[in-house]
């Protein structure tokens, strides 16, 4: 039987054989590798999604240590493998005990979990299904609490799966408690999700936007308003403009 490095080097080898290598030079650039930026570092093959999915998801069932050694890689899609198969695995597994220990086992490498779509790609499709079907919304409230950027990304951008569900208010609480955050990673992904549950409810969006757009951070109102209709965005971006004492904040 092979061992867990053994699976993980052969699972390596299958993600570099379908790379591209002329993408790298894009995506380490369209996911701010450079000094200073929120990827700095981070390490690409060129391989797409659709690839890396249709791989990785053969992968499910590797022992918990490959998983780890997949986290622990530098490569980007290396990472990004380990948690599309964990997905996967997630998805496979109908014991909540199992589940469980997905959640829990995902949630102790957050560490590894550290660019936007690694998140985006994973944190509904485990955490909030985890969430959801616990009842656990108070996780949610400790990540969107907690210190480490990526980590407050996986509390809001959870939220989908309940979205998906037609359950929008914990979306809403958790974009208020991320009104002040200074990442603009968060604004987008606060305003993407208010975006998402302003389609199922309309009034819940406007409902917020009315309490919050003359303090919400520029890119979060933006993506929060992006669907609705053309009079009602520019009602809220003037409202963006003007302070609650009626001065107009400087672009």
């Amino acid at each position: 039987m092979a061992t867990a490095h053994e699976i993980a080097a052969r699972w390596r080898s299958e993600l570099s054989e379908a790379a591209v290598p002329g993408k790298v030079k894009l995506l380490s650039s369209f996911f701010k590798t450079g000094k200073g930026e929120y990827g700095e570092g981070d390490r690409f093959i060129g391989l797409t999604v659709p690839a890396n999915r249709a791989i990785s998801q053969l992968y499910a069932d590797v022992p918990e240590e490959t998983f780890t050694l997949m986290l622990d890689e530098e490569i980007h899609e290396f990472r990004m493998a380990a948690l599309l198969a964990l997905v996967k695995r997630f998805d496979k597994s109908k014991d909540p005990d199992r589940r469980r220990e997905i959640a829990e086992f995902y949630l102790a490498h957050t560490g590894r979990i550290n660019n936007w779509d690694l998140v985006d790609l994973s944190a509904p499709q485990i955490v909030g299904r985890f969430c959801m079907a616990t009842g656990n919304d108070d996780l949610l409230r400790q990540l969107c609490a907690d210190k480490d950027m990526w980590r407050r990304r996986i509390g809001i951008v959870a939220t989908w799966t309940y979205i998906k569900n037609r359950r929008t208010a914990l979306t809403a609480e958790l974009a208020e408690m991320l009104l002040d955050d200074k990442e603009p990673l968060i604004h987008k992904a606060s305003g993407w999700m208010l975006r998402e549950a302003g389609k199922r409810s309309q009034e819940e969006l406007t409902a917020f936007l009315d309490r919050h757009a003359h303090r919400m951070p520029r890119t979060m109102l933006r993506y929060s308003i992006e669907k609705l209709a053309p009079e009602t965005r520019r009602h809220y971006m003037m409202a963006a403009k003007v302070s609650a004492c009626g001065i107009i904040r400087e672009e």
